[in-house]
């Protein structure tokens, strides 16, 4: 099994969302690009999140869009050791410093986890006494997570009230 690396946080110090992957997969580190599996659904349930159709979008215009909606992205885990792609061989993990790149980001409303394993090692990082920004537990963008894509959009959708100007 080898060790595998997540990728640098796309971000603006203005994020207002973070959504944290656990880690990317073999086609993603291969590209060298969050969500690059073709099957992968992040771009589309992002789209309506965004307000822009970001799977027409080539990959520097999608981060772009991203961090000019106010949208971070990244990883909870920094390394670990996988065979193939699935989450569920996982093993040695080494967790990013969210609780940190959180503080940095002072406008952060919502601290978005793709996934049960995402949530449940960023959880473990977080700690039991956090009290940041809103939780959300999504459900995964892989495609290995076959409940399809209609089933998760609602709660996808749920991010876009993040994004909102408010008083």
């Amino acid at each position: 099994m080898s060790l595998k690396h997540s990728f640098p946080p796309i971000f603006d110090p203005d994020a207002r969302i973070l959504v944290l992957g656990s880690l990317p997969g073999d086609r993603s580190l291969a590209a060298q690009r969050y969500y690059a599996h073709p099957q992968n659904q992040f771009w589309q349930l992002m789209t309506p999140v965004v307000g822009r159709d970001l799977v027409a979008l080539d990959y520097g215009d999608r981060l772009t869009a991203l961090r000019t909606s106010k949208v971070a992205l990244w990883d909870v885990i920094g390394s670990a050791r996988r065979a193939g792609s699935s989450d569920s061989a996982i093993v040695e993990v080494e967790g990013n410093d969210i609780v940190t790149f959180i503080t940095r980001l002072s406008k952060l409303r919502a601290v978005a986890f793709n996934g049960g394993t995402a949530l449940k090692q960023g959880m473990k990082l977080l700690g039991p006494n956090f009290a940041g920004p809103t939780v959300v537990a999504l459900p995964s963008s892989s495609p290995l997570h076959t409940i399809g894509l209609a089933a998760k959009q609602p709660a996808w959708n749920q991010l876009a009230a993040f994004l909102l100007d408010q008083p």
